[in-house]
C-alpha cells in the first residue's frame, strides 16, 4: 500500500472573476522512502497541491489517503491526530521562521503542541540540531543570527521533529546559494535513508529535481501533463511542455548547450479562471491542431519508457532525437 494516494484531487477558489481551478483532477502515489518530484512554471498549482496534501486548503473534489486512511475531509481532533505524519519544509527559510522566537522554541513547537514534557522537548531539540549539523547553543539564538542555509536546516529540523511519514518540500533550496543547495539536498537524502520518510519535492528547477527524484510529475495549469520514472521523463520527454522545460534547463557543458535546440514558449500562462478549451497547453504549444481545442487529452501510456502523458499525439521519437543531441548520445 502506498504511503500517500490522491485520486482526482481538485482544489478550487472563488474569485471575483469566477471559479479558479488551481488543481484539477490530479492523481498520484508516493511510497515510503520515495521522492516524487513535482515541476512546472509558477502558477501551475504545485504549491497548492502540496498545501492540499497538508490539508491547509480545502479539497473540493477527489480523495486523499494517508497509509490507507481517508483524510480528505477530516476536521478537528481527527485531523490533529494525522498532522504529525505530514510536515512541510517551506521555500523561504526567513519568512517561515518567527524572528521573535529562539530556535529551540521554533524547533520544539510541534513537540509542545503534541504534549511533550519540557525536558523531553529539550532533549529532542538538541538531538535534532545535532542531526542537522548545528551547535547545541543554536537553541538559544534567534533565526537572524544564522545564514540562509542554516535557517533552512532549522526548518528541516522542525519538520522532522515528530518523525513524520511524509514531508512536503516546497522549493526548499530555491532561495539558497548554489553552493549551499547541495548541502541541504544531501541532508534531506540522509534523513530519507535513515528514516524511510517519503518526500513530495516541489521545484521549478529540473537540475535540482534530477538529483533527488525517483519519479517525476509535470504540471501545467493545474493538471498533470506527464509523469513517470524521473530518468525516463528527463531523458525521453513525451509531452511538448516537458520538452520545452528541459530545453530551457541549464547545461554545464558549452558544447552540449550549443547542440540543444531551445524551445521558446509563446505567450503567458493562461488564467486558471478562464482556461483554454480542450488541451490547456494548446495556446502555447507549437504542435497544436484543431483536435486540441475540442478534446481534453487524458493521461495515457506513452510509447517507450512507460511514462504517462496527456497529449493527443506521439512525439516520443521526435523529442528523443532532440534529447540525444542535447546530451551527446549517439544514435
Amino acid at each position: 500500500m502506498p504511503l500517500l494516494q490522491a485520486h482526482s484531487l481538485g482544489v478550487h477558489f472563488a474569485t471575483p472573476r469566477g471559479l479558479l481551478r488551481a488543481v484539477a483532477g490530479v492523481s498520484l502515489a508516493i511510497e515510503a522512502g520515495e521522492t516524487l518530484g513535482l515541476v512546472g512554471e509558477s502558477g501551475c498549482g504545485k504549491s497548492t497541491l502540496g498545501r492540499a496534501i497538508m490539508r491547509l486548503v480545502p479539497i473540493a473534489e477527489g480523495t486523499l489517503l494517508l497509509e490507507g486512511q481517508d483524510i480528505t475531509r477530516l476536521e478537528g481532533a481527527s485531523l490533529k491526530q494525522v498532522r504529525p505524519k505530514v510536515q512541510m519544509v517551506f521555500q523561504d527559510p526567513v519568512s517561515s521562521l518567527n524572528p521573535r522566537r529562539r530556535v529551540g522554541s521554533l524547533v520544539g513547537q510541534p513537540l509542545s503542541v503534541a504534549g511533550w514534557s519540557r525536558r523531553d522537548i529539550a532533549d529532542r531539540v538538541a538531538e535534532l540540531l545535532a542531526q542537522v549539523s548545528l551547535p547545541r547553543d543554536a537553541a538559544e539564538r534567534f533565526p537572524h543570527e544564522f545564514s540562509g542555509g542554516q535557517r533552512q536546516r532549522i526548518g528541516i529540523a522542525r519538520a522532522l521533529a515528530l518523525s513524520p511519514k511524509l514531508v512536503i518540500c516546497d522549493e526548499p533550496v530555491s532561495a539558497l546559494d548554489v553552493s549551499v543547495r547541495a548541502q541541504v539536498i544531501n541532508l534531506l537524502k540522509d534523513f530519507q535513508d535513515r528514516l524511510g520518510v517519503g518526500y513530495l519535492f516541489i521545484s521549478h528547477d529540473l537540475s535540482v529535481v534530477e538529483n533527488v527524484a525517483d519519479r517525476l510529475m509535470v504540471m501545467y495549469l493545474g493538471r498533470v501533463v506527464e509523469q513517470g520514472a524521473a530518468e525516463a521523463v528527463l531523458r525521453r520527454p513525451a509531452h511538448p511542455y516537458t520538452h520545452a522545460l528541459l530545453s530551457a534547463a541549464p547545461v554545464a557543458n558549452p558544447r552540449l548547450a550549443r547542440a540543444r535546440q531551445r524551445v521558446v514558449l509563446q505567450g503567458e500562462l493562461p488564467s486558471p479562471v478562464n482556461p483554454p478549451s480542450g488541451c490547456p497547453f494548446r495556446t502555447r504549444c507549437p504542435f497544436a491542431e484543431a483536435r486540441c481545442a475540442a478534446e481534453v487529452p487524458l493521461l495515457r501510456p506513452a510509447p517507450g519508457d512507460g511514462q504517462l502523458v496527456a497529449c493527443h499525439f506521439d512525439f516520443t521519437e521526435r523529442f528523443a532525437a532532440a534529447a540525444d543531441a542535447a546530451t551527446g548520445v549517439s544514435a
